[in-house]
């Protein structure tokens, strides 16, 4: 199998709900033997190609996945530009019933004629999401909804969408009707609008990551590092105290990213995200 040459994929998934398309890319090694898939979601102002990913993605298929990457369809990048944020409007009317929409749209394009994917290797049985921060949360709210989805994996997952804010933000945010966030690495101020919180209060059952987290019937892989600048350890030991049969694997020292960056000027993935491989090729295998 390790002889053939890996297979990459770009495909856009049309949305069903609004006009903003959905990129992906879609690697794996052609055997003619089905494979597992992995649905991979980044996280908040990150995208499917950030840092490591694609590394991440390739390192997968050769171990005999079917990995999937997507961008949200409101995540600020365009289909022409998939790696800086163009689409600021869209960025700032983003919300989580739209990524959850996204995720279907995406897990529903596996089940059509449209998938390029041919039926010989790919494993229907075997479909499995992952998410990184945000998008570990998304991952989460999806698995109870959809059980086509047969695991789940967290990397640096948010716990609860509803304690993400404080009351002073809250209520500038809701004076104002927008919020600017720093994206530190390239300096832009990117919109927030206050619908993305009113989708939060209206829909307060099926956007509650603890309820899902009570909820989902899948098994739970969840990673996360002491050293989480920007969803604490704490968020871990919840999901893991709300699902006790979570398996929970933590890293001394780790930031939120595990020791990657964007750019990712190396080969390799740092030593963390290779032990991040085993274990999921573990979990899934």
């Amino acid at each position: 199998m390790q002889s053939n040459k890996m297979i990459q994929e770009n495909i856009i998934i049309n949305s069903s709900l609004h006009e903003k398309p959905i990129t992906a890319d879609i690697k794996y090694i052609p055997s003619k033997d089905k494979k597992p898939l992995i649905l991979f979601v980044h996280g908040f102002k990150g995208f499917k190609d950030w840092g490591v990913f694609n590394l991440f993605a390739n390192e997968m298929a050769n171990r005999g996945f079917i990995f999937m990457k997507i961008n949200l369809s409101h995540n600020g990048t365009t289909p022409e530009n998939l790696t800086d944020f163009e689409d600021l409007e869209a960025f700032g009317n983003n919300n989580f019933t739209i990524e959850l929409h996204d995720l279907k749209d995406s897990i529903d394009y596996l089940y059509s004629e449209n998938n390029i994917i041919p039926n010989d290797e790919i494993d229907y049985n075997q479909l499995n999401l992952a998410g990184h921060s945000r998008g570990g949360g998304l991952v989460i709210l999806k698995a109870r909804e959809d059980d086509r989805i047969k695991k789940v994996i967290t990397l640096a997952a948010i716990s609860d969408l509803s304690k993400r804010w404080p009351e002073s933000f809250l209520k500038e945010w809701r004076d104002k009707g927008v919020q600017y966030i720093e994206n530190k690495r390239t300096n832009q101020l990117m919109p927030l609008y206050v619908q993305l919180y009113d989708d939060v209060l209206e829909n307060p059952d099926r956007l509650s990551i603890p309820n899902a987290i009570k909820e989902m019937k899948q098994p739970l892989l969840a990673f996360h590092g002491t050293k989480d600048e920007t969803l604490p350890i704490e968020m871990a030991y919840q999901i893991k105290e709300i699902k006790p049969d979570t398996e929970l694997i933590i890293y001394d020292n780790e930031n939120h990213v595990f020791g990657a960056a964007h750019p990712w000027k190396e080969n390799k993935l740092p030593q963390t995200f290779e032990n991040i491989l085993n274990e999921i090729e573990r979990f899934l295998k």
